[in-house]
């Protein structure tokens, strides 16, 4: 495994990789887990050459964020990129990707500024910029982002669509631990008790896959987190139901695919998590033949 540890050192390592061997790639801001483990997995199934990013990105964070106490174990990261056979690792300084004077970011449009960017103003924005910055450094032809931050994920192919980047972006399953929780850097900072209250969140969702329409399972979902906000350490921010490529709100009588999305700050702490609905009316079963009457 190569580090590249300045954008020179990126460009040396990213010329060496011989023409015609697709690179995939995953960006994330380390501290990594088994959800990061699965997106390289995914990337090496879909390409020869399996390049990592860590890079804990100020400009998604917004004021009286966790910026400075977000997880930073890099050398803990190395190791484990190692063991997954990561072939190359950039792990840049914020210098290096947003020199002085820097003028010019990405717009994520009104995508950016419903649920998690209204929660978070400039956050996707932020996303899209280092993305785009990291696309075009380690030039990947196949990018990988968890399912699990849906909307960053949406921000992402859009931007791709927009501005005709030559990468495919592709999304992978949410990881979840034993217990449901999806599988979050974060999740290091929920006590005991706190940790117990994020379990509503895939509890929620979970009865609402249940359903067949959208009242219902929406129903169901409020059911459980209405319950938790009776503890005064669980606060819901919004459940909500949105086309998955646009992250537009849905009408009650949606059909089709549906995405419902959630977010609450547990503790001091904010978790998201979201399942895809399938709201398509079942097949009606086959006729049964009637047999002639008796005489």
């Amino acid at each position: 495994m190569r580090v590249a540890r300045s954008i020179a050192e990126l460009t040396g390592l990213r010329a060496e990789v011989p023409p015609g061997r697709r690179v995939g790639f995953v960006a994330t801001m380390g501290a990594l887990h088994a959800g990061h483990a699965s997106l390289v997995e995914q990337a090496r199934a879909l390409s020869d050459t399996v390049a990592v990013s860590i890079f804990v990105n100020p400009l998604q964070f917004g004021p009286g964020e966790d910026y400075a106490r977000y997880p930073r174990p890099l050398e803990a990261d190395l190791e484990r990129c190692a063991a997954l056979g990561v072939d190359l690792v950039f792990v840049p300084a914020v210098g290096d990707l947003y020199p002085p004077g820097r003028q010019v970011s990405v717009s994520a449009g009104t995508m950016g500024t419903v649920l998690e960017g209204a929660a978070r103003p400039g956050h996707f924005d932020g996303v899209l910029t280092v993305v785009l910055k990291l696309f075009n450094l380690v030039r990947p032809q196949v990018a990988v982002f968890g399912r699990k931050d849906a909307q960053q994920l949406a921000c992402i192919q859009r931007m791709v669509l927009d501005l005709n980047l030559d990468v495919r972006v592709v999304g992978a399953p949410t990881v979840r631990e034993p217990d449901g929780l999806a599988l979050s850097s974060r999740n290091v900072f929920l006590s005991p008790t706190e940790r117990a209250l994020a379990l509503d969140l895939p509890t929620a969702l979970e009865r609402a896959a249940a359903h067949r329409t959208l009242p219902e399972a929406l129903a169901a979902a409020h059911a459980v987190l209405d319950r938790a906000g009776l503890d005064p350490e669980f606060d819901l921010d919004y459940l909500t139901a949105v086309s998955p490529e646009t992250f537009a709100e849905v009408a009650h009588d949606a059909g089709g695919d549906v995405l419902l999305t959630v977010a609450a700050t547990v503790g001091s702490t904010r978790l998201i998590d979201n399942t895809l609905l399938d709201l398509r009316e079942p097949a009606d079963p086959p006729a049964v033949p009637r047999l002639p009457s008796p005489r």
